[in-house]
């Protein structure tokens, strides 16, 4: 049965965590008394134990906790479990996936020893959605499996008014609407936040740093108003540009209204997420995301590293 076989925790970061014979996990924080505990999304990390007998193997004195993991995790493949994926240890406490691995930026004491670490590539981590007190030998229960194929998606609303609740937000609920029906996308988090360009430019990097999220839709602050600061924030953050995108949503627009030429909205790359701004309206929104909606797929798949060629053009074409 999926059982917990290890629990851990370290007072410090940096430091290795040691084996206890309990933890209280609180919701939206994390394991009372480890260092990683708090408002960040990787509150709880955790190792599949397979992986963790695999290397204890060669290093027989490594221990539980050497690896970094606060959870090790029997009967359970991890690495099949995508982001916004439930787990419920024990009775009460209930875990969501919120990153897959991680970049190592200081090589740690099994690196060193091995010139391998297991946490970057087969660790996970999660935030506590409800608390409880966790041993090892409890039950590890899979509440809701999220496959690691879904297309992961953020959907930010950019609006000064709907963020101070003093109107609706009808596109944003739209564009996730489109994303779930036509690509299958985990919605993995909506969000309102106000037309600012430090706020924007934050959650941009949040999103796009780390989470293994592979599409960040904003949606408003593209016009000429001078509150419309979307696109600044995004040209802030971008680290390649995707002009090819901008240009077929300008165009598609514009075959219904000239004002689809007042758009200054930009999509790019930030390491391996593609960042695309959409207008604010409904319906702007929504036209403007079906454009792109039957490339994005294969663009998406090349910034996980999928290696195969494009799709060869027809010989009508080479002409």
């Amino acid at each position: 049965m999926p059982h917990v076989a290890a629990l851990c925790v370290s007072e410090q970061k940096g430091r290795r965590k040691r084996p206890v014979e309990s933890v209280i996990m609180k919701a939206a924080s994390g394991i009372e008394g480890d260092a990683h505990a708090g408002s960040r999304h990787r509150q709880v990390s955790l190792l599949c134990a397979r992986d963790v007998n695999a290397l204890r193997e060669r290093l027989p004195e490594v221990s539980a906790g050497d690896f970094g993991e606060n959870v090790v995790i029997s009967g359970v493949d991890v690495s099949v479990l995508g982001l916004g994926s439930l787990l419920r240890l024990g009775g009460e406490a209930v875990l969501r996936v919120s990153q897959i691995g991680k970049v190592c930026h200081n090589p740690c004491r099994i690196f060193h020893l091995t010139g391998d670490c297991i946490m970057p590539r087969r660790g996970i981590f999660a935030t506590v959605e409800a608390g409880g007190h966790v041993r090892p030998g409890d039950a590890v229960e899979i509440l809701r499996l999220v496959e690691r194929q879904v297309w992961q998606a953020v959907v930010l609303t950019v609006s000064d008014r709907c963020s101070r609740k003093e109107a609706p937000d009808t596109a944003g609920p739209a564009v996730a609407a489109l994303l779930q029906d036509s690509m299958k996308a985990h919605i993995y988090r909506t969000a309102i936040i106000p037309d600012d360009t430090g706020v924007i430019a934050q959650r941009l990097r949040h999103y796009c740093d780390g989470h293994s999220i592979d599409l960040v839709v904003t949606v408003g602050g593209t016009g000429f108003s001078p509150r419309d600061l979307t696109p600044e924030a995004a040209r802030a953050v971008i680290d390649r540009f995707t002009p090819g995108l901008d240009e077929a949503m300008r165009a598609a627009s514009l075959a219904k209204t000239p004002h689809a030429m007042l758009s200054r909205g930009v999509s790019g790359i930030r390491g391996s997420t593609l960042v695309v701004n959409l207008p604010g309206s409904l319906r702007a929104a929504t036209e403007n995301l079906a454009a792109i909606l039957p490339a994005l797929p294969h663009g998406l798949a090349k910034l996980r590293g999928e290696t195969n060629d494009c799709a060869p053009r027809d010989q009508d074409d080479e002409r």
